[in-house]
């Protein structure tokens, strides 16, 4: 759907309709921002931020179509049209010509940032406009997603890189975990901008919506890779009977090159120590490439070991200077079922007890990848913490007595380097009043209905 077809007076929660007659009086600016208050990892890979702002809110967004809608909706869904707020949204489409008078600063797409930071921050810039600070809250904030997926296939790469370096080459990391994660997830959007958030991290993909979102929204013409590959109903249309021949016809329809086998549709072990161990051995040793074997069921730790161990019996391998075992170069393994972190972990683990290299794996992570989430994985929040009173600035904040972990900020902030225990490069959140040194790394991304700041995709690849 295009974004025309979605009014921005829509893509709010129902109370918001009315926020604009609730502020003080006198109130000429909200200041509000938005932070990862901790979670499952210690920092989040800020990304996503440039598609929502050119998606949805970059240009003349509010017509009087739209507010007439909106007016009619409000009486039908609050029961009163008086509560819907037309001047101020007229005020926009005439005095503004239907762009956004709001200003947005962000971290710079791709960085990662220390839990409790804060990442982006929203304000008003024109006077009579304090309510549309807050009013894009709920779309701003779906943000979340993109960056969550991003932070989990970053740290995913960061226990890859790892087992990597203990037990074989890191160089290879970057395809050891391929995106499966379409069919998995709510809708096209998610798997379009969770995909392309996945390969911020990694290179290997099957969410093809991930490309066309890397192309459109951060000017890369190409953002992942894959290779041919089968699926169950492949190999078993052939039959039971014909199982040799469908694996067969993998091998003669791509001679050379990356090629990729579902290898349990009756039995796994099997198929790796009669099929291609033993009847087409000569054939996957003789082609000019490599086949990917793919178990997709059962227990992954053990399925994989016994896996790695037929197929060293049977086809050959070598010890690294690691002293890992490497299968041949004409055969590798891909585990594809019941794929998360931890998940991950349990098989990275078991391969190096049993004496296997990471060489050997890659992963495909489908719902794991892109669904498996939600806001409160890392506890993401979008809070006011200043306005601006008859010209004088407020500091505010909320400060719960039943759960001081969400105590919010105060102030205009910003973000400023700091040296860490390590002696390297961290991040502070302080008041934009405070004797603090370091230039302030947010960058103003949206202004008046602009972007005037784009990433594209190796910008946001290359950023730390």
């Amino acid at each position: 759907m295009d974004r025309r077809d979605s009014s921005i007076i829509m893509l709010s929660d129902s109370y918001k309709l009315v926020h604009w007659n609730m502020s003080p009086p006198g109130t000429n600016n909200v200041y509000s921002y938005f932070e990862s208050r901790g979670g499952k990892f210690p920092a989040t890979k800020f990304f996503g931020l440039q598609y929502f702002l050119k998606k949805y809110l970059e240009g003349a967004v509010v017509t009087q179509e739209q507010i007439d809608e909106g007016a009619e909706i409000c009486k039908l869904h609050l029961g009163n049209e008086k509560f819907f707020n037309r001047e101020g949204w007229e005020y926009i489409l005439k005095e503004h010509g239907g762009y956004l008078p709001i200003s947005i600063k962000a971290v710079p797409e791709g960085m990662l940032i220390p839990v409790s930071n804060v990442l982006m921050t929203v304000v008003n810039t024109d006077p009579k406009c304090y309510w549309l600070t807050n009013y894009l809250e709920t779309l701003l904030v779906q943000t979340w997603y993109p960056t969550t997926v991003c932070t989990l296939s970053y740290y995913m790469k960061e226990m890859i890189t790892k087992y990597l370096e203990d037990t074989g080459d890191p160089s290879l990391v970057n395809f050891k975990l391929h995106d499966f994660g379409f069919r998995g997830v709510s809708s096209v959007e998610s798997a379009g901008i969770g995909g392309a958030a996945h390969l911020v991290n990694f290179m290997g993909t099957d969410t093809m919506e991930a490309l066309m979102i890397a192309r459109k929204y951060y000017n890369c013409p190409m953002a992942g890779f894959s290779i041919p590959a089968t699926e169950h109903s492949v190999i078993c249309s052939w039959g039971r009977e014909n199982e040799v021949e469908a694996m067969e016809n993998v091998l003669n329809k791509f001679p050379e090159g990356l090629v990729a086998c579902v290898s349990d549709s009756f039995n796994i072990y099997k198929a790796c120590e009669v099929i291609w161990g033993k009847i087409l051995k000569d054939k996957v040793l003789a082609r000019n490439g490599t086949l990917v074997v793919r178990p997709d069921s059962g227990n992954p730790p053990e399925v994989v070991v016994k896996v790695l161990n037929i197929l060293g019996e049977k086809l050959g391998y070598t010890t690294n200077s690691k002293g890992f075992k490497v299968l041949d170069p004409h055969v590798r393994v891909i585990q594809g079922d019941g794929c998360n972190y931890e998940m991950c972990n349990e098989v990275l683990n078991a391969m190096k007890t049993a004496g296997w290299s990471t060489d050997n794996i890659a992963f495909g992570m489908g719902g794991g990848l892109l669904q498996n989430l939600n806001r409160d994985t890392q506890r993401f929040a979008f809070k006011c913490s200043a306005v601006n009173i008859n010209g004088e600035w407020k500091d505010v904040f909320k400060c719960p007595a039943t759960d001081l972990g969400k105590i919010s900020k105060a102030g205009r902030l910003k973000l400023v380097p700091m040296e860490n225990a390590t002696g390297g490069t961290s991040y502070q959140t302080v008041n934009e009043l405070a004797n603090v040194h370091g230039k302030d790394i947010l960058v103003e991304v949206f202004r008046n209905g602009r972007v005037i700041k784009e990433y594209t995709f190796e910008e946001v690849r290359q950023a730390k």
